[in-house]
């Protein structure tokens, strides 16, 4: 069975949760989006950001927290924009830290979009 992780974040008209529960598993993709649904401006630093948040509210509102966290999946549209987006995450998670990928894709499902992340976290029983 899988539960839905009720958040405030921009109800997307796509056909998705922005949260999934399921096996003691968290199930989360997230983009970098404001409350109104428009992906911010500012370049991959502001991305990073708002994406790192919105992943952030979406623990929280699973009553889990990053520490929980155990694997991150990276998507970058630049290799130039990996550190940058590194140096936003490195604030985000404690050691020891999620197992991650990092890739560098040609694009995303937004245009605008720079990056998005993609986690899984452990759901204590």
């Amino acid at each position: 069975m899988k539960t839905a992780v009720k958040t405030d974040l921009f109800a997307s008209a796509a056909p998705l949760e922005w949260a999934i529960i399921a096996n003691n598993q968290f199930y989360t993709a997230q983009i970098p989006i404001d409350v109104n649904g428009k992906v911010v401006e500012g370049g991959i630093e502001a991305q990073a950001r708002q994406t790192m948040d919105n992943l952030k509210h979406t623990i929280e509102a699973a009553k889990l927290t990053m520490d929980d966290v155990t694997q991150v999946l990276i998507y970058v549209t630049a290799r130039e924009q990996l550190p940058i987006f590194n140096k936003v995450y490195a604030e985000y998670f404690a050691a020891p830290y999620p197992n991650r990928a990092a890739m560098i894709v040609a694009g995303l499902a937004r245009e605008e979009m720079l990056c998005e992340v993609v986690v899984y976290a452990a759901v204590p029983q």
